[in-house]
């Protein structure tokens, strides 16, 4: 992975060319250009993340040289090379955008000085624009949770998978956490201290997806008044996560595989190049294999994906982890709103175990924000459960008998609950004698305190 920011130097002096590439170019990729005309060129054809500009070229002015550039790419800083009669026109340089002046004759240590804290406020600049995107996803959950046999499976392949910077493809139903997968997978990689940037494919249109991913120049489409970066050039050195990458449009596909195949791309309206030293990591919760042959997903960019592949099993199949996860969420919540943990009695927590869950987690973090949210009372009872439904696949495949039973095992438990275990109030409200409720309790693994 290459790392190095890419300088570009103007100067019509040989010798001032030579010096700058003898100075940098063990750091950092310098291009060198003695006019206006050949800098222009090569802006064009290559991302630029500084640039030394002298200001008297023989060609064009050094300032409209700055003002094309910014106009360019407002967020390539720029440095002018002046001489000392000449700090006038560098003052009026720093007003339209330059980040500062060097004098010539320059002193080497003090110029690497400078064009490092421009590279950094270049970066910081990149930082802002990647945060105000994260905030408008706020995730409260970042923890994964587990001890099931199939999660530890999978918390071993994220800890090998992370450390390779090949393709990711995390598969899973609606709500199994693939998100907080692919955050793992970035940060236990060496990207972790670069962007995550996440482009969620079902939510945007196929019309603006190009320019979310590439970005614009102002003009380049009716409405695009102003030049956007892009997520591809925002997760530059870090991670791009395309969540529901079923959802992409097959043009676009085409598109993404070239980009995961060159490693480039270019805004919409731009005709320069710009490298994309990204990591991908998707995301799908539809059967990928279907889709190929329906056409519907490309098999070449489904094999570009598909290096790591990442399965995450429902919360059905993990039915041991649904404890550790209800304590993990009240936890949570307790933390968010400064108030006591609330508790679970054991009959509403059977209930939950052998709940279908067709929402997995997701579902189970908006049962439990409701119940701290609307409940008062500290200890959640199976009363307090009547926002949970059968599922439709639970109905389908139960007997008339094995609805009926699960319907009475439920309503015992909650008037169990109702009644703090009471077995002759509880009887007395379900209208059956004691040892029928017994027996009831007996055979549904029921709890009840003695009369």
């Amino acid at each position: 992975m290459n790392n190095k920011n890419t300088i570009l130097v103007v100067d019509d002096e040989r010798g001032v060319r030579q010096s700058f590439n003898m100075a940098l170019k063990n750091k950092y990729h310098v291009l060198l250009a003695a006019t206006g005309e050949k800098a222009v060129d090569i802006l064009q054809k290559n991302s630029i993340d500084l640039i030394l500009l002298d200001i008297l070229l023989p060609d064009i002015d050094g300032i409209d040289l700055l003002k094309k550039f910014k106009q360019t790419d407002p967020n390539t800083e720029i440095i002018m090379i002046t001489a000392v009669n000449d700090l006038r026109t560098a003052v009026k340089a720093i007003k339209l955008g330059a980040y500062e002046y060097i004098i010539k004759p320059f002193i080497v240590d003090e110029v690497l000085t400078l064009i490092r804290r421009a590279l950094e406020k270049r970066h910081l600049v990149k930082q802002v624009v990647y945060l105000k995107n994260e905030l408008e996803r706020y995730l409260p959950f970042e923890k994964m949770v587990g001890k099931d046999e199939k999660m530890k499976k999978v918390f071993e392949l994220i800890s090998v998978v992370s450390q390779s910077h090949g393709t990711v493809l995390i598969q899973g139903e609606s709500g199994t956490g693939k998100e907080l997968v692919a955050r793992a997978v970035h940060n236990l990689s060496p990207r972790k201290n670069q962007p995550f940037v996440v482009i969620n494919c079902a939510a945007i249109p196929a019309t603006l997806m190009e320019s979310e991913l590439f970005g614009h120049n102002k003009g380049a489409f009716t409405g695009a008044e102003s030049i956007r970066m892009g997520k591809m050039e925002i997760a530059d050195k870090g991670t791009v996560f395309f969540d529901d990458i079923d959802s992409l449009d097959i043009n676009m596909q085409a598109k993404l595989l070239r980009i995961i195949q060159e490693k480039e791309f270019q805004r919409l309206g731009e005709t320069k190049t710009m490298k994309a030293d990204v990591r991908f990591v998707a995301a799908s919760n539809k059967n990928l294999d279907e889709l190929i042959l329906r056409e519907e997903f490309r098999e070449d960019l489904f094999y570009r994906l598909n290096v790591f592949p990442i399965k995450l099993p429902p919360l059905r199949e993990r039915k041991e982890d649904i404890p550790l996860l209800l304590n993990h969420f009240f936890k949570l919540y307790a933390k968010k709103s400064g108030k006591p943990q609330k508790m679970i009695t054991e009959n509403a927590l059977k209930i939950l175990i052998e709940y279908d869950w067709p929402g997995n987690i997701r579902e189970m973090q908006n049962l439990v924000e409701r119940l701290c949210t609307i409940k008062q009372d500290p200890v959640v009872q199976l009363k307090d459960l009547t926002a949970l439904t059968i599922s439709k696949k639970s109905i389908i495949n139960n007997s008339l008998k094995e609805a009926v039973n699960s319907f009475e095992k439920q309503y015992i438990a909650e008037t169990l609950d109702l009644v703090k275990g009471n077995r002759k109030k509880a009887s007395e409200k379900l209208g059956i004698h004691r040892n029928t409720l017994l027996a009831k309790i007996h055979e549904y693994g029921l709890n009840a305190v003695r009369d």
